[in-house]
């Protein structure tokens, strides 16, 4: 699969190639243009462009002479052929030609760039993700297999290497870091199979988190990419790789000005793993973390509001030796400002394994800073999910009514009903009003509350007793501790008026 499209409503992979020409009312061209540059930048980088072609081994569906040929995506036939054989399919969409036939080689094409003139090549993951075969096609048309060295599915990388007959080009990486809002940039690929095609525009936006993934920090550009163009290069004007084309938004498959690249310093260290180990040895805190909202940082303490909310700690992980707990805000690691939990997620991922960081927390109003030792993220991670359970209990418990929840002391009976683990201590939720606070923020019945203004609490007695002084305080809000049957730990502000 050479790439996707991102509809509005999904953001999906690919990317497009448009031509836009801005014209006064008089007919003449508008003054806006393009740096002389381009054309120099185009003329010492295009040979370090490759093409990407793969075949995969695939079911065939409507065999026999009618069968439709196998096209490469976005190739200027595939609409014609599309259109030919479904107008020839018999009732029921069946091909007239027979029944399915043996199995066929798919063909699909990206994009992809040589940053070693000893062969070796970097592209996106999902242009060669499930390929039986993976071939590298140069400027001049030479085509020449390739080995994968490694990929890395959470920023969609890959590496291959391939060994030519003849010296290759090679580009480097730029700084990512220094771009500016509407610094021009290059892109060079492959769309619609078309091969080294250039195209230009400008940096529209930086670190954009478009929830593709965990560690999202893309460049948006308005530079036309397209089906093919995916694993491409964008350069700046320097002639240097400031990001790998990824994505777009395209509610028709084309482009409308909005591509996104993975940045050059992302790339480069996941491709120095990939060629060093074959995998990304990413670091690991061992903590589960949430955003800081409004209402948490008023509870908190935390003006304004940032950083990252620890919700739990890994037992086995490196943050729990170090002292960090529940309810620490992270607002820097290894000396970098953590606004958000993507922030940290970034930062922690992209530190050596072993290495010892500061961590600079803040714990009921007060700033603290723990020495933690990364340990390494093991891949694919593992989520475990609630089980709850609408079973009725034999008997209704005793429950007193706060902050629009139904709360009752933990006991056997009730951990039945939920499922609820053992090493789980709180008040536990029996039901919750509908059109209260907590209903908004998702609270729900088989809920534990294990803390309530960061105190523990055993009994809906000892909630509403904090809840009162709060609202004595002078507080809009209170911040809960919540457990989920697994003993899976989030922190939620309930108002208090």
């Amino acid at each position: 699969m050479t790439a996707a499209i991102i509809a509005p409503s999904r953001l999906r992979l690919g990317l497009a190639v448009l031509a836009v020409g801005a014209f006064s009312a008089f007919g003449t061209p508008a003054q806006a243009r393009g740096p002389e540059g381009i054309a120099d930048v185009a003329e010492k980088v295009i040979d370090a462009v490759v093409n990407i072609s793969t075949s995969q081994t695939v079911e065939a569906k409507g065999g026999g002479s009618n069968s439709m040929p196998q096209l490469p995506p976005g190739s200027p036939f595939e609409e014609f052929f599309d259109d030919f054989f479904k107008n020839r399919k018999g009732p029921g969409g069946g091909s007239k030609g027979g029944d399915n036939g043996p199995p066929k080689k798919t063909n699909s094409l990206g994009s992809g760039f040589i940053i070693d003139t000893s062969g070796v090549v970097v592209t996106n993951n999902h242009v060669i993700a499930d390929a039986d075969e993976i071939n590298v096609i140069l400027n001049d048309g030479t085509k020449i297999k390739a080995e994968l060295v490694g990929v890395d599915k959470k920023t969609d990388l890959a590496v291959l290497k391939f060994k030519s007959p003849k010296p290759l080009v090679s580009v480097k990486f730029g700084d990512s870091d220094k771009l500016r809002l509407g610094d021009w940039v290059v892109a060079i690929g492959n769309p619609f199979s078309l091969g080294g095609t250039v195209t230009a525009g400008i940096v529209s936006a930086k670190n954009r988190d478009i929830s593709s993934g965990p560690y999202d920090s893309y460049i948006q550009t308005d530079a036309a990419i397209n089906r093919g163009n995916s694993g491409g290069p964008l350069f700046n004007l320097d002639g240097d790789v400031i990001g790998v084309n990824t994505l777009i938004i395209s509610p028709s498959g084309g482009s409308i000005g909005i591509g996104f690249a993975v940045p050059s310093k992302t790339v480069a260290g996941v491709v120095d793993q990939l060629r060093q180990f074959g995998e990304l040895r990413r670091g690991w805190l061992g903590v589960r973390i949430q955003s800081v909202t409004d209402e948490i940082a008023e509870s908190l303490n935390i003006k304004p509001p940032r950083g990252a909310l620890v919700a739990g700690i890994d037992d086995k992980g490196p943050a729990k030796p170090a002292g960090i707990e529940p309810g620490d805000v992270v607002v820097k690691f290894d000396g970098k400002d953590v606004k958000d939990p993507k922030d940290l997620s970034r930062v922690v991922a992209d530190t050596a394994v072993g290495k010892e960081v500061d961590v600079v927390i803040i714990r009921k109003g007060e700033e603290q800073t723990k020495k933690v030792t990364l340990g390494r993220l093991q891949d694919p991670d593992k989520v475990q999910a609630a089980v709850k359970s609408d079973e009725p209990a034999p008997e209704k418990p005793v429950t007193q009514k706060a902050l629009g929840l139904d709360l009752a002391a933990l006991n056997k009976d009730l951990r039945t009903r939920y499922k609820i683990k053992e090493s789980v201590k709180g008040v536990v939720v029996t039901n919750v009003d509908a059109n209260s606070d907590a209903a908004e923020k998702r609270l729900s019945a088989g809920d534990v509350i294990v803390e309530v203004a960061q105190e523990a609490v055993s009994s809906g007695a000892d909630i509403q007793k904090r809840v009162d002084q709060l609202k004595k305080d002078g507080k809009k809000s209170v911040l809960l501790l919540v457990s989920n049957a697994d003993g899976e730990l989030r922190f939620v502000a309930l108002s208090v008026q």
